[in-house]
């Protein structure tokens, strides 16, 4: 069985790649960096979502020897020309403060009416090899910015993206039926095309 680290120390997405990878038949063994804590935590330094993935999983499969997945994800507003991107997680200046973040986006869209407050979830994911060689897999959740917040699942901007075709909120959704549509689904299901070609 080959082993394929996944560069995240959230357990919730090593279980969610982990259940893809199995539900397609594939024979690897999913990790998460937790199994490697001598491994330091790699800047985001890209301009892009598939840049910042693809610097996380190359550093890992080089400092590890093994097949890496990493992926990097945002809310992109179209109003605002798809910010914040990959500032979505630190938007209100400190990384991870999510009610600071989504107060201040919808403080910017205040006056911005129903009709265009269209957005997406998209999250890029990577899958790197020790001698090189990467792809990238993209994944996307379109919607509609609600001017409240709903719902008390999830995490982030989830409280108020509105998924098209969808009454509800992010927040709102089971964890079931979040994964079914969400951008990071989208973009793992997408990898294991890639998982097979690459590790066999």
């Amino acid at each position: 069985m080959k082993r394929l680290i996944l560069a995240t120390r959230n357990a919730h997405k090593v279980t969610e790649l982990r259940s893809i990878l199995t539900g397609a038949g594939l024979d690897v063994e999913l990790v998460g960096a937790d199994a490697y804590p001598e491994i330091p935590d790699v800047k985001e330094t890209g301009v892009t979502f598939a840049e910042n993935a693809l610097l996380k999983a190359h550093a890992l499969a080089r400092a590890t020897g093994l097949p890496a997945v990493a992926d990097d994800s945002g809310l992109c507003v179209d109003v605002l020309n798809g910010a914040p991107g990959i500032f979505s997680a630190r938007w209100a200046g400190r990384h991870g403060d999510d009610k600071a973040n989504l107060d201040l986006l919808l403080a910017q869209l205040s006056d911005i009416a129903a009709p265009h407050r269209a957005a997406h979830f998209a999250c890029a994911a990577a899958l790197a090899l020790p001698d090189g060689t990467e792809r990238v897999v993209e994944g996307r959740l379109r919607g509609t910015l609600r001017t409240e917040p709903a719902g008390s699942g999830g995490f982030g901007y989830d409280p108020i993206l509105q998924p098209d075709g969808e009454t509800r909120t992010c927040a709102e959704l089971t964890a079931e039926e979040k994964n079914a549509i969400s951008h990071r689904g989208q973009a793992f299901r997408a990898l294991v095309p890639v998982v097979r070609e690459l590790l066999g």
